[in-house]
């Protein structure tokens, strides 16, 4: 049971879909195909423009940064990705600012505002919708419709790796969302994917920038239902079966529904049982458990319950286990992890195992339902 925050299990008719016959990407059949598929991606960004990349999500990263920024870059960092905006600036000479926090700790929306009043060149935020890292939600939407109170013409970039399909994302004053193909979107690895504002879709054009990675060069393309560049064929045709699927079972609505019940479930069984929950703005995307036991529960629960959970990254490596609630989980799934659990922490000594964490689980979704 491959329960990580990314990637994330393909489902079944994803993957039929994928293995049919391969079709050359410039073809009236391809195009068609493309077509469709943009039309759901628009609807689940609810933004009026958006392409995809044949990339990974850093790929999707580095394009904003390199083609949104023409002057400063705010970036804020309360995890690995977050630091990674700021690695991508120094990768291209770019000047910025960088906020950082504690990995558990999402920025406040006074000290983005503090940062923009007092610097009139930052002309662009990177900031993620969900910290993977940690698990946390920043406040993104809020920093955003501040930050344009004080000036609209900033550029607002948000990482949606482990949002978008997870939760709904009020893009009003957001210039970029930033998404990938293995997390909430069901599909392997290697299609990235933004929506785009029309603030963001003219600030590009007026200095296109990059070569593979110029969104100036795509945006047109795309708009024909083509790409620049050799398209992802295989992962487009599962992009546009996952987003049909979601769509004509209940919609994307549902799915967050689905996806916010089975969170808080989660988080308040094994709250019952005694785990600390690490950050102090949780997102949906995953239950995010802070422990010195981390390591000994991960290897249990993979060896006698076939269940791989993810650990943490850097000075965190060994202190937190990470549970995924992006994608098509069932729930008696999320209900075997968190049974598991407690019998890891029954096996370590921890506390003994009178299946509490199930108990608060049902109770939590049967209220939610």
């Amino acid at each position: 049971m491959l329960l990580t925050p990314g990637p994330t299990p393909v489902p079944e008719f994803v993957r039929k879909a994928m293995a049919d016959v391969t079709i050359h990407h410039r073809t009236p059949e391809f195009e068609e195909i493309f077509k469709e598929t943009r039309e759901l991606l628009l609807e689940i960004f609810d933004m009026p423009e958006a392409v995809m990349l044949a990339s990974s999500g850093t790929g999707a990263m580095e394009a904003c940064v390199t083609n949104l920024t023409h002057k400063k870059a705010l970036t804020i960092n309360s995890g690995k990705f977050g630091e990674r905006f700021g690695k991508l600036c120094q990768a291209f000479d770019i000047e910025f600012t960088e906020i950082k926090n504690e990995w558990n700790t999402p920025v406040s929306v006074d000290a983005v505002v503090e940062a923009v009043k007092a610097d009139s060149e930052i002309d662009a935020i990177f900031i993620q919708l969900c910290e993977s890292a940690g698990g946390l939600r920043h406040p993104v939407e809020q920093i955003a419709a501040e930050v344009k109170k004080i000036n609209k013409d900033i550029m607002i970039v948000a990482d949606g790796i482990t949002a978008i399909g997870v939760e709904k994302v009020d893009t009003t004053n957001l210039d970029a969302v930033i998404t990938g193909s293995q997390k909430a979107l069901m599909l392997p690895p290697g299609l990235s994917m933004i929506g785009l504002s029309n603030a963001a879709v003219e600030k590009i054009n007026t200095k296109p920038a990059g070569y593979y990675l110029n969104l100036a060069s795509e945006i047109k393309k795309q708009k024909t239902n083509t790409t620049a560049y050799t398209a992802a064929t295989t992962l487009i045709i599962g992009l546009r079966e996952i987003l049909s699927n979601i769509k004509n079972n209940g919609g994307f609505e549902a799915l967050y529904e689905k996806t916010a019940l089975r969170a808080s479930s989660t988080r308040e069984a094994l709250k019952a049982i005694g785990c600390e929950i690490y950050p102090s703005s949780p997102a949906n995307a995953m239950t995010t458990i802070y422990t010195e036991n981390a390591p000994a529960i991960r290897k249990i629960l993979k060896t006698k319950y076939n269940v791989n959970i993810a650990g943490g990254q850097d000075h965190i490596k060994t202190l937190i286990f990470r549970i995924n609630h992006m994608g098509l989980v069932e729930d008696f799934e999320a209900s075997w992890v968190v049974n598991a659990v407690e019998l890891a922490m029954d096996e370590l000594g921890l506390r003994e195992f009178d299946g509490t964490a199930n108990k608060v689980f049902a109770s939590n979704m049967f209220k939610g339902n």
